[in-house]
């Protein structure tokens, strides 16, 4: 969490006098990966990183943002229909229209913002700024929505006015977080449970690779065509209701692409569901052991990794990591790593030279613990 102090003083510079601090976090999914547009589960949880803002009502019409991070100002209009051109101030612009549309009464305020969510690691930053906002503005001016509406609000914005098709676990979990629990979201009827996460003797690290691969064509829409293909010849909604019987049945109609992707997504259904069973027994080898399992379906079935995300696990089962996968829609980005306390500076040691070696790059170790949504400070 970025340190409030810089921000009280730069809204003291820009505005004069103290806002009022809020803080949504970013967020990591343990497991549960590619299942969200099948209807399926998937497993956050909030971090201790995040996007921290200070505001205060201006008694005016107008919006005026400062994003420190960027050291770039911003005013709009609440009448404004346009808002501005910049995407990074969209996101609030956003918020504000989506809140107003829901009875908010939102009028006009200042702020200053900014976060420490590592940029490009794959753990929402964006979502993080859209449910600081929505928390903070529906607190300042006396909305009476919950978390899953100001979720949706943030999700919407993501559609609405950056132009990104976004599911719902980012919001979801930067607005639901609870420190030291894990969450199972329910993707197709949006109910949620808490899972204790005491890891004692283990530790969470994420890698990133430092590398996204550009792929010809549109692969998450492809693999998404080749979900519900399956789902339509099974006589389901989504590919979570068809059963591992039904799928040998229809596998001679399938091509080998189709049966593959929809294997990966029922055996990714059946993974979260033995992680829940797992953290219940407090057993972390065996949640370490589905998230290489995870990796393996990812890689080979679904096909979304990349040769930098493969050595990334390939050397944390070498360096006796417990639990390992890439984190996110793939083709790079960062690996979520689940490892016993005495190994940790011996694998952050090993896996940067090597992959430096192999690579020509250095890839990031991003250390994370899992903390609460978002909040006033």
């Amino acid at each position: 969490m970025i340190d409030t102090t810089i921000l009280q003083q730069a809204f003291g510079s820009h505005f004069g006098g103290e806002g009022i601090p809020y803080f949504a976090p970013g967020r990591i999914n343990l497991i549960g990966e590619h299942t969200d547009y099948n209807g399926g589960f998937v497993f956050p949880g909030a971090v201790t990183q995040g996007i921290s803002a200070v505001m205060r009502p201006n008694n005016s019409p107008k919006v005026h943002l400062y994003a420190v991070d960027l050291q770039r100002s911003c005013s709009f209009d609440l009448t404004d229909l346009e808002g501005p051109a910049d995407v990074n101030f969209r996101y609030v612009y956003g918020v504000v229209r989506e809140l107003m549309a829901a009875g908010v009464i939102v009028e006009g305020f200042d702020a200053v913002y900014g976060g420490d969510v590592p940029l490009g690691a794959g753990m929402s930053s964006s979502a993080a700024l859209e449910s600081c906002f929505a928390f903070a503005l529906c607190d300042l001016f006396g909305g009476h929505l919950d978390r899953m509406t100001l979720a949706r609000i943030g999700q919407a914005t993501e559609h609405k006015y950056v132009g990104v098709k976004c599911g719902i676990m980012d919001q979801f979990a930067s607005m639901h977080g609870r420190a030291e629990h894990l969450m199972r979201l329910d993707c197709r009827s949006g109910e949620f449970q808490y899972f204790p996460w005491h890891p004692d003797g283990y530790r969470l690290l994420l890698i990133n690779s430092c590398v996204k691969h550009e792929l010809v064509g549109s692969p998450y829409n492809e693999r998404r065509a080749s979900c519900e293909r399956v789902a339509a010849l099974a006589g389901v909604e989504t590919l979570r209701d068809c059963s591992w019987e039904q799928l040998k049945t229809l596998q001679p109609q399938l091509n080998n692409e189709d049966y593959h992707r929809a294997r990966y997504v029922l055996g990714e259904v059946d993974r979260v569901l033995s992680v829940c069973g797992a953290l219940e027994r407090n057993d972390y080898e065996e949640v370490g052991r589905q998230m290489y399992l995870t990796h393996e379906g990812l890689s080979k079935d679904y096909e979304v990794s990349c040769p930098e995300l493969d050595f990334l696990v390939d050397e944390a089962r070498r360096l006796g990591v417990s639990g390992a996968r890439l984190m996110g829609g793939g083709f790079g980005g960062c690996t979520i790593n689940l490892l016993r306390n005495e190994l940790y500076d011996n694998f952050l040691n090993e896996v940067q030279q090597t992959y430096r070696g192999r690579f020509g790059v250095d890839c990031h170790p991003i250390p994370v613990s899992i903390g609460d949504g978002a909040r006033e400070l």
